[in-house]
């Protein structure tokens, strides 16, 4: 095992600029890039300027002379860049200086691996701050989705899986399923919604808070007050999380506790004299619950980076999700790829801790024995 896992370690740096790369390389072809977008914003403050002179007094056009001190005649033309017409070349040059786009891609790519080896993730292009400090400003938001929503799914899932297998086509089963098809059926964010028009004073109940995870002017309260005041704002956000990410987990519970029922040594331990408890959560329980426990830091990654973007969007979390939604709006290579780097980074090294902690649970199960 010893092995396998430094084979694993050694293959992270390479699978890590396999990611980097492609992402690169596709955001290359993608349309609007950063420099594009500041042209769109200039040519359209010049626009708007125009418009307010043109409205002032018509004489100070000039009969339909440019009225942009920085255009030059013809200034723009056989640019790459769609918004560049207009605009004199030097000003374009500076801009792309500023976003680091005066330099070939390949060069480009490789000073951003060079830095992103030392984690240094540079700067965000429109906020002015590291990205560092960004992630780290944005992170208690996400972990507490995360953390809590990972958390409580677990907690329910499982006890109601292995009650399903213990009960497979009673009334009990059956009624349970009803609320496992909504989970599989209603998406997290959609459910979301529903919470907010019900309890957070959208149309009935105003029971929740709808944006934030703090009340103004908790800073000063007790430590008993603001944690309760937490929990609160957390009730809504977390309550969509978990029935979005319930369903599966329960799902696949009660199979794997279903499919260890039906083994031959299930029979030969009730055969033995042992009560139904003993078999259960003696012998069935720790083969069925593999693939679950296993299953844990990726479910953790998952929901926490992935899973709770349209959350923090709908109820106004300042978090991880909302970070990057607003770097691809606004092309903030920055953070875009910083993130990358860093998420991809864990959630290999979560992959990895995954595998470590099946064969924790399971001496039985070598995965170097099965690479041989």
């Amino acid at each position: 095992m010893i092995a396998y896992t430094l084979r694993r370690l050694l293959l992270i740096p390479v699978t890590l600029f396999g990611i980097m790369l492609v992402n690169f390389l596709v955001v290359q072809f993608a349309p609007g890039g950063p420099v594009e977008l500041m042209l769109a914003k200039v040519q359209g403050s010049a626009v708007d300027a125009a418009a307010r002179v043109s409205g002032a007094g018509g004489s100070e056009t000039g009969g339909g002379s440019s009225t942009r001190p920085w255009a030059q005649p013809g200034s723009g033309e056989g640019s790459t860049y769609r918004g560049a017409q207009g605009l004199d070349p030097a000003f374009v040059k500076e801009i792309e200086h500023q976003f680091g786009f005066d330099k070939p891609p390949a060069e480009r790519f490789w000073l951003m691996m060079g830095h992103y080896l030392r984690f240094d993730f540079g700067s965000s292009f429109y906020r002015d701050v590291p990205v560092t400090q960004l992630v780290i400003e944005k992170m208690p938001v996400s972990v507490s989705l995360g953390l809590w929503s990972t958390v409580i799914i677990y907690l329910v899932s499982i006890p109601l899986g292995i009650a399903k297998a213990t009960r497979d086509g009673s009334r009990f089963d059956l009624a349970t399923s009803w609320a496992v098809i909504i989970g599989y059926a209603v998406p997290g964010f959609l459910f979301a919604i529903l919470l907010i028009v019900l309890f957070a004073g959208g149309s009935y109940l105003a029971w929740f808070p709808l944006r934030g995870l703090t009340s103004p002017g908790m800073e000063q309260a007790g430590f008993v007050a603001r944690a309760l005041d937490y929990l609160h704002h957390l009730v809504l956000p977390v309550t969509a999380l978990v029935v979005g990410g319930f369903a599966s987990l329960t799902m696949l519970t009660k199979n794997a506790f279903l499919d260890e029922i039906n083994k031959q040594y299930v029979v030969t331990a009730r055969a033995k004299g042992l009560s139904e408890q003993q078999v259960l959560y003696g012998h069935v329980f720790r083969n069925a619950m593999l693939l679950i426990i296993a299953g844990f830091p990726r479910a953790l990654v998952t929901i926490l980076f992935t899973g709770s973007v349209l959350v923090e969007i709908i109820f106004s979390l300042d978090g991880i999700g909302l970070l990057g939604f607003e770097a691809v709006t606004n092309r903030d290579y920055p953070v875009m790829f910083g993130t990358l780097y860093a998420f991809s980074l864990l959630g290999l090294v979560l992959n990895l801790a995954s595998d470590l902690m099946l064969h924790w649970v399971d001496p039985r199960i070598d995965f170097s024995a099965q690479e041989g």
